[in-house]
């Protein structure tokens, strides 16, 4: 979020430096002036661009050039370096270029660009007049942001039952919740960048029917007619059924206004009862044990994230929040809350300020399934995320999509896979045709300790590890008759990114 600091590290890139100082593929880290600027060498090609990764500053010094592109290692956006262009979420913004001169085997780093926004071919006859996106989340805002990027001229509105506009929701059970990152760093963008856009925003709205043969949306008292359509509704927290599961200070975890109510009820409480071992359910006690919370986790489990990650990362994620402090209750479950004691099956009962439930989401179909669009434990969509409505397309958490790498239709509730299905989808709803073929790509923070996890993996039948797990250096792959179709790594970003381009390739 930092914006570049005086820095004269590295050489005067204004003053030169030789060409075969710059491995092919390699980067030099230097300086103009006050800004810092990363020097990339592409083949014969070098570009001059910002070494901070628009999302959260990642230094991408250390990334992955790979052909003109530079991947974030810490999160996999991904840059053009000829234009500076985003092309991969989760970064939205551009990096900054500077022009270069070549003589006599020399590099020489000039003035800093103007920035030029890219446009689609221009397709204006045939461009969609109106353009209606229910929801706000990752996928419903990269769309919106990719539509007037690409030069969309037409009426674009966006609908969502939250009230607040569209903001960094991992970032709700991360650094926000734990205190350590300030509320700016939540909001994407200000109410400036709609205006300015000329993006509609119709928060706090619920939609009431998708008429999909009127091809318009229904609210209260207001249809809102359109020529193409995103659903993005995304998911929501599965609730808790047991008794006193209403009290105020039992919540769950899925929006701003939850993760703030959560911040409300910390201040003032000593002990937390986690309910679930999910990645959200121990992001929270982590966030928790930085504000010096006294934590629990009940969970069914016989390790945290087993399913998903196998016995060994399970082990692992378990020892490193006990070494915070955190207490498991595992192969365990609350069955009652009775004021602020909680009951557990086994007979334990555990005295908690403040309950926090992660037990799961379940995607927003109600929409999709009165619409009559074709579902299938989400909204069935092709390879160009469109339904089986022509002109509805869906994104996010509720699509389940033909993936080109496993052969399978999956459905995933990532943020950066939001993200890039929106942005996809937005293309195709201005008529490109793009398919969506990006690599599943997560990452999960635990302390100050990341996972980060490309591809797919349902089930394997093979668990290759790489370095220490307990070590916290590792790449693990997840295989499959001999296949990798996942890797998981901790401390080995440049494997990560690796990783992704290989599974990437191996749809070529």
């Amino acid at each position: 979020m930092a914006q570049d600091k005086p820095n004269s590290s590295g050489p005067d890139l204004s003053r030169g430096v030789s060409f075969g100082d710059l491995p092919d593929q390699g980067t030099l880290l230097g300086h103009v002036g006050d800004q810092e600027v990363l020097l990339v060498r592409a083949g014969e090609e070098v570009f001059a661009v910002s070494p901070h990764c628009t999302h959260y500053q990642g230094p991408l010094a250390e990334g992955l050039v790979v052909g003109s592109t530079v991947r974030c290692p810490w999160h996999h956006a991904c840059f053009d370096l000829r234009s500076g262009e985003a092309l991969h979420a989760p970064a939205i913004d551009p990096i900054a270029c500077w022009d270069i001169d070549r003589s006599d085997g020399m590099i020489s780093v000039r003035a800093k660009r103007q920035v030029t926004k890219s446009k689609h071919p221009d397709n204006a006859q045939s461009e969609p007049k109106r353009i209606v996106i229910l929801g706000s989340g990752a996928a419903g805002f990269a769309a919106a942001e990719m539509l007037r990027r690409q030069g969309y001229q037409g009426s674009l509105v966006m609908v969502s039952c939250d009230k607040s506009l569209p903001y960094d929701r991992p970032n709700l059970s991360k650094d926000y919740l734990a205190g350590t990152a300030p509320f700016e760093y939540v909001p994407l963008k200000d109410e400036r960048f709609y205006t300015k856009n000329s993006i509609e925003t119709r928060l706090g709205r619920a939609v009431d029917e998708l008429d999909v043969e009127a091809s318009q949306v229904v609210l209260a008292g207001e249809a809102i007619p359109y020529d193409r359509l995103l659903l993005a509704t995304g998911a929501e927290p599965v609730r808790l059924t047991i008794s006193g599961a209403d009290q105020p200070h039992v919540h769950t975890l899925r929006s701003l206004a939850d993760s703030q109510s959560i911040i409300a009820g910390a201040k003032s409480a000593r002990r937390a009862l986690v309910i679930g071992a999910s990645f959200i359910g121990l992001e929270v006690a982590a966030a928790l044990r930085k504000r010096e919370l006294e934590v629990h986790v009940v969970a069914p489990d016989k390790l945290p994230m087993e399913r998903i990650l196998g016995a060994e990362m399970g082990n692992f994620i378990r020892s490193l929040h006990e070494q915070h402090g955190v207490v498991f209750h595992l192969e365990n479950k609350a069955i009652a809350i009775d004021g602020k004691t909680v009951r557990l099956e086994s007979g334990e009962t555990i005295e908690a300020d403040i309950v926090v439930a992660g037990i799961g989401v379940r995607p927003r179909l109600g929409l999709a399934e009165q619409a009559g669009l074709r579902l299938d434990r989400g909204v069935v969509v092709d390879q160009y995320l469109e339904t089986s409505v022509p002109g509805v397309y869906a994104a996010g958490d509720i699509a389940r999509w033909p993936d080109a790498h496993s052969g399978e239709n999956i459905r995933v509730e990532h943020w950066v896979v939001a993200e890039r299905q929106g942005q996809t989808a937005a293309l195709n709803m201005l008529g490109l045709r793009r398919p969506f073929a990006d690599v599943p790509f997560f990452w999960s923070q635990h302390y100050d300790v990341p996972i980060n996890y490309v591809g797919h993996a349902e089930s394997w039948d093979e668990l290759a590890i790489d370095g220490d797990i307990m070590g916290k250096d590792c790449v693990i792959r997840y295989m499959r008759k001999g296949r990798v179709m996942a890797v998981a790594s901790i401390f080995r970003d440049l494997e990560s990114l690796k990783a992704e381009v290989m599974l990437e390739r191996a749809l070529g």
